[in-house]
């Protein structure tokens, strides 16, 4: 069995993060869904840019669109949507198998509209209704508006991915506008057993950020927290936020229902830092009832060298104890969290512009 591959029974569903028209046309992510078990894929303006901007089967289509009187930003829709929704059919069957839990593909709004809830709904609608499958997640941030566009999402049916999530705020923000959601679906006499959301909670860039902070404090204890911040955070997010949230009064009613729990999902678990383990953000929160969607280059190492085991329950009060331990030091997770939001989000923005720039 591929080392990939024994995730699945830990149950944990592990997602590609990464889309091109070269993966779908060449058979290679037929091969991996698969060989590896990968149940689904997402993919954001950066991972667009690079494809688009590399993969010569754009080329022909991009030359086409620029004969036509539209705008860089329906080009850039015309090219990528189609790729959408033929990954959407490459990863029906796991859908379907799965009776909607895994086999979704991931298309982001423009992020442009991070701050724009109403702009944001009517844009995940439109997409929503372009691609026309019921297994496209569509991607909205988690900014204040975005959290309001989420809930009017859910409770129109749409199935969404809510990225650029860093802190346990944003975390209790997420998890329970899908709940209110559900909520308004359910009391309107809407079904709510096929609406599924997963909640992005992006790892390697808390390290990134919170290291040099505990570098530049220099204690013994400070040096020792390095590297274990992002762990923590997601450990204690899944026991003490999600579990109790989802496996709770609250959601009895909806889970009667046929409702489903919205996944937390582990994003950017590429390790940065080169003195820990490359597949680090992989290996250690394995668990059930959550998402990893992993670059193909992690993939690849984890093929290589991974271990598949139960780990994303272990070490739970350690996790508790360095989240405190970081507080007593006088860093403020909570506003780190908020920095990376918008640095996440100036990023995908600044990506975005260079993807509509190629489409011009």
């Amino acid at each position: 069995m591929s080392k990939i591959a024994a995730i699945k029974p830990f149950g944990q569903s592990i997602w590609l993060d990464n889309l091109s028209r070269g993966i779908i046309a060449s058979g290679e992510l037929a091969k991996i869904l698969e060989e590896d078990a990968i149940a689904g894929v997402t993919s954001n303006p950066a991972i667009f840019y690079k494809s688009i901007s590399s993969d010569p089967l754009y080329t022909g289509d991009l030359a086409e669109l620029k004969k036509q009187d539209l705008t860089a930003e329906q080009r850039y829709e015309a090219l990528v949507i189609p790729d959408i929704q033929a990954t959407c059919d490459l990863t029906r069957s796991i859908y379907d198998t799965t009776k909607g839990v895994d086999g979704y593909v991931s298309l982001e709004v423009s992020p442009t509209l991070a701050n724009d809830a109403q702009g944001t709904i009517d844009n995940a609608k439109r997409l929503w209704a372009a691609i026309n499958r019921p297994n496209v997640m569509i991607k909205v941030p988690a900014t204040p508006a975005g959290v309001i566009a989420f809930e009017e999402l859910i409770t129109s049916g749409i199935n969404v991915n809510v990225t650029l999530m860093f802190n346990l705020t944003h975390v209790d923000n997420i998890l329970t506008a899908y709940i209110r959601g559900l909520e308004a679906r359910a009391a309107a006499g809407l079904p709510v057993d096929h609406v599924h959301a997963v909640a992005s909670v992006f790892l390697s860039r808390v390290d990134s950020l919170i290291d040099p902070q505990l570098e530049a404090i220099g204690t013994p204890e400070a040096l020792a927290l390095r590297g274990k911040v992002a762990l923590s955070f997601v450990k204690v997010a899944y026991q003490q936020h999600y579990k109790p949230l989802f496996h709770g009064n609250r959601f009895a009613a909806l889970k009667a229902l046929g409702a489903h729990p919205q996944r937390l999902l582990w994003a950017s678990t590429g390790t940065k830092n080169k003195a820990y383990s490359d597949v680090m953000y992989v290996e250690q929160l394995i668990g059930p009832e959550t998402v990893n969607t992993v670059p193909d280059a992690t993939l690849a190492l984890f093929r290589d060298h991974g271990q598949a085991a139960a780990t994303l329950e272990t070490g739970a009060q350690d996790a508790v104890a360095t989240l405190v331990a970081v507080r007593n030091l006088g860093i403020n997770y909570n506003l780190a969290g908020e920095q990376l939001q918008q640095e996440g989000l100036k990023q995908f923005d600044e990506a975005f512009v260079k993807l509509l720039d190629l489409t011009k």
